[in-house]
């Protein structure tokens, strides 16, 4: 028995291994196409130094070690402001955000797919400033950052500084300082100070429904911009009179009035992804919806002037 049971086990050591599945290569940012390698990334809190709409490019400084770091805009980037959807022209300098970025070909850590205000990061992570200690002489305001049930707790002792320029929300309307109260659990829009972790508030909300209108604010603004500047997207093709494009994840709502059979405008854009010449008619043909972003296949009315594959693009719904 115990003989069979070792011809068993050399057998079984014997066995090949079964082949490994080859693994994926690291996603990289390629032109042309959107891609946001998730797998190997930096997410960075820091304040805003300059920001170009133009050349869609900035700095911002690392609050954690004052390095400054510039950035190129991906075109297709999440640009979160007032916890909605924003553009480039939406950020004031100074202001604090989480800044994400990708290695460029050289292996330098500058493109940029995100960057989240302080109220998209309190938002979108249910997080709230828990008022600890007051001081109205100074008009600091000490605090624990925490989730709604103080589960996790992210970080103590921050101090959050306010002046002149700070204004207080409640229920959406003005109030002041003094209707703070400790234990009262707030939300803000800050900026830094040139150094350090220092923070001064822009805007402080002493419940959800003010930052909510601040979002609804900012949503209605970006639905009014979609509409007047055209859904951005890159070129995915160009074959005789029929284009194909992927329009960016801030369209999906736009999108919706973009209806297959129907009559479309399109121009090809620059950098700044404004047009580089006047629209021209199309009729959509098809719209899938993949992932974050919106798949449409057209025909043109009119030679594809201006357009090329990997280019960028703007539609308009007629």
């Amino acid at each position: 028995m115990r003989r069979i049971s070792l011809l068993v086990l050399f057998t079984l050591v014997a066995l090949p291994l079964p082949a490994q599945p080859p693994a994926k290569p690291p996603l990289k940012i390629t032109p042309g196409q959107v891609i946001v390698p998730t797998d190997r990334m930096r997410r960075i809190w820091g304040e805003l130094i300059a920001i170009d709409p133009k050349t869609r490019t900035g700095s911002f400084r690392n609050e954690s070690n004052d390095d400054v770091l510039t950035f190129t805009i991906m075109p297709y980037a999440e640009l979160l402001h007032h916890a909605s959807n924003g553009d480039v022209q939406d950020f004031r300098v100074g202001e604090r955000a989480i800044f994400r970025l990708h290695e460029n070909e050289e292996g330098k850590w500058v493109w940029l797919t995100y960057i989240q205000d302080e109220m998209n990061m309190l938002n979108g992570h249910k997080e709230y400033y828990y008022v600890d200690a007051i001081d109205p002489a100074s008009g600091t305001i000490t605090f624990t950052q925490a989730n709604f049930d103080k589960t996790f707790i992210r970080d103590k002792g921050l101090v959050m500084k306010t002046d002149k320029a700070t204004r207080f929300w409640k229920a959406g309307q003005p109030v002041t300082f003094a209707d703070i109260k400790i234990g009262d659990k707030l939300r803000a829009k800050t900026h830094g100070l040139g150094k350090g972790k220092d923070r001064v508030g822009w805007e402080v909300f002493l419940d959800d429904e003010s930052l909510l209108k601040f979002r609804e604010e900012q949503t209605a603004v970006h639905a009014r911009r979609m509409a007047e500047e055209g859904l951005p997207g890159y070129v995915d093709s160009v074959e005789g009179s029929t284009i194909q494009l992927t329009l960016f994840g801030e369209t999906s709502d736009a999108a919706k009035a973009l209806k297959v059979k129907k009559i479309v405008r399109l121009a090809p854009a620059g950098v700044d992804r404004r047009p580089t010449s006047p629209p021209i008619t199309a009729t959509l043909i098809e719209l899938k919806t993949a992932g974050k972003t919106q798949k449409a296949t057209l025909t043109l009315d009119s030679a594809a002037v201006g357009f090329t594959s990997k280019g960028l693009a703007r539609v308009w719904a007629k």
